[in-house]
């Protein structure tokens, strides 16, 4: 698993997806799952994995939703990420082909966001700032968890001076572990 960790890592941090469409009413480029696929296909091929991305339904009740599942695989390990989306069966001027479609268009979009932590600063649907808490949760989340060795290695890093924001940067620490490496210090 720790393979298809790097070899994701490698693939979330070199493509760059373009936001090849432009919404005149809301004045705004935004990317579609097309842009981001275009983006990361050279890399899939270099680093040997593939990408899929799934559709079902969870919900008809009291709206229907769908998940959008997206799938990166090296043939041995699989890292899934996903995407809830309502379909929104009021939108005027859609046949309900057309809303279902939008769904899934939104979903597999979002689903493939997650995975390859695609930063927006702006988000291009609603036209408003992305948090910074948001994109720290997305960043939170993607961090490894520290291991028993590394933790040893964090103590005696504070011990000898280091700060523990340095740790926190690269490893996902509970509060437990960040109070046990610092108590070190004290």
């Amino acid at each position: 698993m720790k393979e298809l960790n790097q070899k994701l890592a490698v693939i979330q941090t070199k493509p760059k997806a373009k936001k090849s469409s432009y919404n005149s009413f809301g004045k705004y480029h935004f990317r579609k799952s097309e842009d981001i696929l275009e983006a990361i296909k050279p890399f899939l091929i270099e680093q040997g994995v593939t990408v899929t991305i799934n559709e079902e339904m969870i919900s008809t009740d009291p709206v229907p939703t769908m998940q959008s599942t997206a799938t990166i695989s090296d043939g041995k390990d699989a890292i899934h990420a996903t995407a809830l989306v309502g379909v929104d069966l009021a939108q005027k001027g859609m046949q309900t082909a057309q809303q279902f479609g939008a769904a899934s268009t939104y979903g597999k979009k979002y689903a493939l966001g997650n995975l390859l932590l695609i930063d927006d600063t702006e988000d291009a649907d609603s036209g408003k700032k992305a948090t910074s808490t948001t994109i720290d949760k997305i960043k939170q989340a993607a961090k490894p968890a520290i291991t028993k060795q590394q933790m040893k290695q964090a103590k005696e890093y504070v011990a000898a001076g280091g700060k523990i924001e340095a740790i926190e940067s690269k490893y996902k620490l509970t509060n437990e572990q960040k109070a046990d490496i610092t108590k070190v210090a004290k």
